[in-house]
């Protein structure tokens, strides 16, 4: 488990995602956008391809 401190950005805020758990997730950033959601107060988050687009 890493320990991360939330950044401020605007009305937001962000987290630093270690590399190690993007590539353990599979998700690469020029290749995958994420959904997330909170299911019983976890934060979740899910590789999916971005659109294509024509």
């Amino acid at each position: 488990m890493v320990r991360r401190n939330l950044t401020q950005i605007g009305n937001s805020y962000g987290i630093i995602i270690p590399k190690l758990y993007m590539e353990e997730m599979g998700i690469n950033p020029v290749l995958h956008d994420v959904d997330i959601e909170v299911k019983d107060k976890v934060l979740m988050v899910k590789k999916i391809d971005k659109e294509k687009v024509n």
